[in-house]
């Protein structure tokens, strides 16, 4: 007898495996090249969207079903309604609600002028300067850097800033998302320009709503969350991305007496990073913060608390992977990015 139970135990496994083989039959598209590896299933008679979970672990055969609240991923009105996320990759295996859009106060965020949450939870701002590009992330595979825009109101030492548009760099790519100059603002104009490659890509507003590049050894996606201004990109492996487009309103001006000139709504972003394999040892403004054991050096408690490192994390231009401490390596192990715009 106990010689027979490896052949028993062998027998279940096939079991499993031919089970799991008969459900991704009824799958209606390829295995997610993300985090959480699922295949989607037909939808149910009452229109709820199902995936069948391909990540090992606990969640590993199960049928993920997305609740009545957000019965699909992708609602046809993005802007006020949350998507179903399938989540086949944590303990927790389940589908639930979740807004498609960048929150500001959450973890990896940068938003207003600019504010930055890091990875290590803590809320700082970061001045740099009008016309800069700044590193904020840079590690050994992926680098992204910040263009920003401002302005200076007589008799302020320093620029109002904002980021008004971000490059993401890995592999011999470059993926650029980046807010259109706009004098007066519209919300049912889409003021987000992106550019892969150095070529400007129109994102589909009907169907599956994404751009997609299908790589050797990643995929990337663009994705709209909202008709509009809205957008979650999603590179294989590295990381995702929420980024939407916005003004600075009226009230916002006077309140904080930007001195807004009348002919520029000042369109910048506001994104919110989710970062799939940073090393030990990564660097940037916001990179740094992601490390094991790092302790902000900003105050905590003052009203706007401070980082500092302009001169560290300055890069030549939007798409150059160079500064004093950037990291980027590239495929082929220099610092630099073949055949790319300056910006």
């Amino acid at each position: 007898m106990e010689g027979g139970k490896p052949l028993i135990l062998m027998a279940s496994l096939v079991v499993l495996v031919l089970l799991g083989a008969s459900m991704v039959r009824g799958a209606t598209t390829k295995p997610d090249p993300d985090s959480t590896k699922y295949v989607m299933l037909n939808k149910t008679s009452s229109g709820h969207e199902r995936a069948f979970c391909l990540a090992s672990g606990k969640c590993r055969f199960k049928r993920l079903t997305c609740p009545t609240e957000c019965q699909v991923r992708k609602p046809k009105k993005n802007k006020k309604q949350k998507g179903c996320f399938i989540d086949c990759s944590s303990s927790k295996c389940e589908a639930t609600c979740k807004y498609r859009r960048a929150n500001c106060q959450g973890y990896g965020s940068l938003c207003y002028d600019p504010r930055f949450v890091g990875g290590d939870g803590v809320m700082f701002y970061f001045h740099g300067a009008t016309g800069g590009n700044f590193a904020l992330v840079s590690d050994d595979n992926l680098h992204i850097n910040a263009h920003f825009i401002g302005t200076r109101p007589e008799g302020r030492a320093r620029d109002f800033t904002w980021v008004q548009a971000l490059a993401v760099i890995f592999d011999k790519h470059t993926l650029v998302i980046q807010a259109k100059r706009v004098s007066h603002w519209d919300d049912n104009v889409d003021a987000l320009n992106v550019i892969w490659d150095n070529q400007a890509v129109q994102v589909p507003t009907d169907g599956e709503a994404e751009w997609r590049h299908e790589g050797e050894d990643r995929t990337v996606i663009v994705e709209r969350t909202d008709d509009t201004n809205s957008v979650r990109v999603t590179v294989s492996g590295l990381l995702e991305m929420d980024v939407g487009v916005r003004p600075i309103g009226e009230e916002e001006n006077r309140v904080h007496n930007y001195q807004i000139p009348k002919d520029d709504a000042f369109a910048h972003l506001e994104t919110q990073f989710r970062f799939s394999s940073l090393s030990d040892l990564v660097e940037g403004v916001l990179g740094k913060t992601y490390r094991p054991n790092y302790v902000s050096p900003v105050k905590v408690g003052v009203p706007m608390p401070m980082m500092g490192g302009e001169d560290k994390y300055q890069t030549p231009s939007l798409l150059s992977p160079v500064c004093k401490v950037c990291r980027f390596k590239g495929p082929t192990g220099g610092a630099s990015v073949e055949g790319v715009a300056q910006y």
